[in-house]
């Protein structure tokens, strides 16, 4: 195993991985911007490394540096900022460092969505009708949307966490969008391709998390619906979803086998695929090449700990497991500093943080009273996990667990949740990603 690891990272992805690796009795060491240095994580590593401004997280060499000072084996990136650089993995490795994640050239094939609907294409991995190279002018992307039919998703390729992208129905609107998109792009990730897919107006979110071993097998475990969504970015995940049955779960794991071999993937991944509820199919929409936010709603189903599964593969061990067994139901909401109603950012100092607990609660939290969400992250404060015996056991424990969760100072998205978990079109289970907009 691993004897000390440098987390590249913050708030509650950064004591996610901290709780693990010191259970594991692996040294760990944090890194920190000046804006965080009061957050929890900081004071949970067996040593922590201040690394300067804010945007210290994007800082490769700051990174590398403070693995070198601190004598750090291997160097866990999390999720967001550099987690899906593949040029950053291929420093760790240069600098003799452990990267606790998949292979450089699998980041790489998986971060330009043009080249990864190709090569899942010729894996035989179902993508949707769409662009097989970049649209190189909004008169190309008039072309292949007559071809695909409207509408259509205008996609930044190198996009990512549901960023650059937007829905036109018409060639006007393609125009329109296109110019948008691609500025946002350059703007965004350096990269101004752009790619027309078939949009699907009543679609399902549907993911599957899988394991590239360290030798050489690629596993999938059970899928993930993480269809509630506000602009195209994930508030509340389940295991299992309740739109998969077991022929269909089948299907989705075979698939997404076949796209984590086409790659030889190792670590921890995911396969996103939209799930058409009305014929049953699914297609390809593209794969994390990291640890998600959502991974504790399938380490609770299956009784499994991902970050030292990750790990165990980093350091060229066996799985902790010999066959994947599924037990329950969980769910995932994620409590962001926001306005409940339109979602916009709502930063502040946390005067009061009481958290909920009982059985089958969980709570991943990157705060604590008397700390303060900034204006300079992501507005994810904490993510609230249950686990029931089945769907109504989880929604239940849910509302309890939303009702006992208090926050003071920063806006937050708990009326939101309380108001999801009584809406019947969740209840029932049959919604899509449309699902917010119907309320509002």
């Amino acid at each position: 195993m691993i004897e000390s690891l440098l987390v590249a990272n913050r708030g509650e992805i950064a004591r996610r991985v901290i709780k693990t690796a010191k259970r594991l009795g692996v040294r760990t060491i944090a890194v920190y911007s000046e804006a965080d240095a009061g957050l929890p994580f900081v004071a949970e590593a067996d040593e922590a490394l201040c690394i300067g401004a804010p945007q210290s997280y994007r800082n490769a060499d700051a990174i590398l540096a403070a693995a070198k000072s601190t004598g750090a084996q291997a160097i866990h990136p999390g999720y967001g900022f550099l987690s899906e650089n593949a040029d950053f993995a291929r420093a760790v490795e240069a600098h003799g460092l452990i990267w606790v994640g998949p292979p450089a050239a699998a980041i790489a094939a998986m971060g330009d969505k043009i080249n990864a609907r190709n090569l899942m294409a010729e894996a035989g991995v179902p993508v949707a009708p769409g662009t097989h190279d970049p649209a190189a002018t909004v008169e190309e992307a008039v072309e292949a949307a007559t071809t695909i039919g409207y509408p259509v998703m205008v996609k930044a390729a190198s996009g990512g966490g549901g960023m650059g992208m937007a829905v036109a129905t018409d060639d006007s609107g393609l125009r329109t969008e296109y110019d948008k998109v691609r500025a946002f792009a350059e703007r965004m990730f350096g990269d101004g391709s752009v790619l027309i897919e078939r949009y699907f107006p009543r679609v399902r979110h549907v993911e599957v998390q899988i394991l590239g071993l360290a030798d050489g097998r690629v596993v999938a475990l059970s899928e993930r619906e993480c269809s509630v969504q506000r602009r195209n970015q994930k508030l509340v995940e389940e295991a299992p979803s309740p739109a998969v049955d077991a022929a269909l779960r089948e299907r989705f794991r075979a698939a997404a086998i076949k796209a984590g071999e086409a790659v030889g993937y190792r670590n921890a991944g995911t396969v996103e695929c939209l799930l058409d509820p009305a014929t049953g199919e699914f297609f390809f929409l593209e794969m994390n090449t990291r640890l998600q936010v959502e991974h504790p709603i399938t380490e609770l189903i299956h009784g499994l700990d991902l970050v030292e599964e990750q790990l165990r593969i980093a350091s060229g061990l066996a799985p902790t497991f010999q066959e994947i067994t599924t037990n329950g139901h969980a769910i995932e909401l994620r409590i962001n500093a926001e306005d409940p109603k339109r979602f916009l950012p709502g930063p502040g100092k946390v005067a009061t943080w009481v958290e909920p607990t009982g059985e089958g609660v969980r709570v991943d939290s990157g705060y604590a009273e008397g700390t303060t969400v900034t204006p300079f992250y992501d507005s994810l404060m904490a993510k609230l996990i249950v686990f029931g015996a089945d769907r109504p056991d989880a929604i239940a424990k849910a509302r309890a667990a939303v009702a006992g969760f208090e926050i003071a100072g920063p806006k937050n998205n708990l009326p939101f949740f309380a108001e999801l978990l009584e809406n019947e079109e969740f209840l029932s289970g049959d919604y899509d990603t449309g699902i917010i907009s119907r309320m509002r």
